[in-house]
């Protein structure tokens, strides 16, 4: 009586834990999580494996601490020839950190081949900086074809990227400088054009002398916390 009073409550769990799965699984169909828009990589790691950029953000990334200037630092460019950052000394840079693996990284870059043909003649240039290596990184430049100079590294890109604050490096992150190489601010996450816009007005008046850095970062924090809120962010 015992040993069939057990198979009775062993076969009810079975059945019981069969209608949590397929209801855990029917979940999963019906609310897949978004994609996000920032991906970490500890540092030293490359080129994640498979599914690495289709991680859940992280909701406690470290705010870096932005230097004032930019840093000297010298990487490879496509062809592996060692390029310092001090080859654009009088631009203003839009420096985007990026990977291959990286879904964000890649959904951002039209609009940074835009940034690049609308404001290369303005004394604004884009430069990617691709944390991956360069055999991979050569190969999908010239899949998509991306217009704007490249520089390339793996352990030195990510010290680049600990240099400028970034000590968790996330990806993708872009570095926005001023034609006299301070730092005006860094933007974390993927970029859209409302905040390229916002940054770049404020670059724009640094270079003519109309604000200050402090007053240009002030308004760029209190410009982007404006936009999430539009966004419901």
């Amino acid at each position: 009586m015992k040993a069939r009073a057990f198979r009775f409550a062993a076969a009810a769990l079975l059945v019981l834990f069969g209608i949590w799965t397929g209801l855990r699984l029917n979940a999963s169909r019906v609310s897949p999580a978004p994609p996000p828009a920032i991906v970490q990589v500890p540092a030293g790691e490359a080129s994640p494996p498979g599914l690495r950029d289709e991680q859940p953000e992280s909701e406690s990334l470290p705010l870096p601490t932005i230097p004032e200037k930019l840093p000297d630092f010298t990487l490879g460019d496509r062809t592996g020839t060692p390029t310092p950052i001090s080859t654009w000394r009088g631009k203003s840079l839009i420096l985007n950190f990026w990977a291959t693996w990286c879904a964000p990284c890649r959904r951002e870059m039209p609009l940074l081949a835009t940034l690049h043909a609308t404001w290369a003649g303005r004394g604004i240039e884009v430069v990617g900086i691709a944390v991956d290596y360069r055999d991979k990184v050569v190969s999908f430049a010239d899949e998509l074809k991306i217009p704007y100079p490249l520089l390339i590294g793996e352990q030195d890109a990510l010290d680049v990227a600990t240099r400028l604050g970034v000590e968790s490096p996330v990806f993708p992150f872009t570095v926005f400088t001023d034609g006299r190489g301070d730092v005006v601010t860094l933007f974390l996450g993927e970029l859209h054009p409302p905040q390229a816009d916002l940054i770049l007005s404020m670059v724009v008046s640094l270079n003519a002398n109309r604000i200050s850095l402090q007053d240009a970062r002030r308004r760029i924090s209190d410009g982007l916390h404006d936009l999430r809120a539009k966004s419901g962010g």
